[in-house]
This record gives C-alpha cells, sequence and structure tokens, in this order.
C-alpha cells in the first residue's frame, strides 16, 4: 500500500486548500480514510476520516473542512475553507482496512500513512 499526498502550500488566513491522497496497491473501496495533522512540538491529531459512507471531523475541523473519497481515482480529498494560523501543520493521509469507528481518531489505529505535505496559514 502506498499513499501520496498532494495539495499543501502557503496561504493567507481565510483562504481555501483541497489536499489529495492518492493510493495504490490497495482495494480502495474497502478501506477506512483519514487525515491528520502534525504542528512543530505537537502530537499528530486527528483530522477528518471516511469510513464508508460516514463521515467524521474533529472539532477544529467541523464546518470548515469536507473530506471526500473518489473510489474510481483511488484518491481522498481534503477540503479546507477559512483556513486559520493554527491551521499551520503537515498534514498525513491514513487508510486502514480494519480500523473501528470508535478508533478513527486514534493515530495508531492506522495502518497506512503518506508521506505528509506541509500547509502554511499566515496571518
Amino acid at each position: 500500500v502506498q499513499l501520496q499526498a498532494s495539495g499543501g502550500g502557503l496561504v493567507q488566513a481565510g483562504y481555501s486548500l483541497r489536499l489529495s491522497c492518492a493510493a495504490s496497491g490497495m482495494v480502495f473501496s474497502r478501506y477506512a480514510l483519514g487525515w491528520f495533522r502534525q504542528a512543530p512540538g505537537k502530537e499528530r491529531e486527528f483530522v477528518a476520516a471516511v469510513k464508508r459512507g460516514d463521515t467524521s471531523y474533529s472539532d477544529s475541523a467541523k464546518g470548515r473542512f469536507t473530506i471526500s473519497r473518489d473510489n474510481a481515482k483511488n484518491t481522498v480529498y481534503l477540503q479546507m475553507n477559512s483556513l486559520k494560523p493554527e491551521d499551520t501543520a503537515v498534514y498525513f493521509c491514513a487508510a486502514s482496512a480494519g480500523v473501528i469507528t470508535s478508533s478513527l481518531r486514534n493515530s495508531g489505529a492506522w495502518a497506512y500513512w503518506g508521506q505528509g505535505t506541509q500547509v502554511t496559514v499566515s496571518s
């Protein structure tokens, strides 16, 4: 399984970015997919996940970010609107075939990780 994240960059507060994560080596439709982020000096934290048709979000992401998947393209997206300086972090995509719903927010429950893409939001 390989995950390749892209789409990060430097934006001003209030602007939007869309992250993409292309997957290979897996039956994409069978996997839960997630996004986590890690800011300097902080632990990796949950942002959003999609399992089957259900989505979940962190409190900070709810209402601003949207996770979606395109099974035909083996790609998961994270649309991030109204970005804030505190959203600055390296964003990682993750995949797992066996993660249970109650463990989606636990980074240790995810089997595969992408390399990360940097998002920097200036004030």
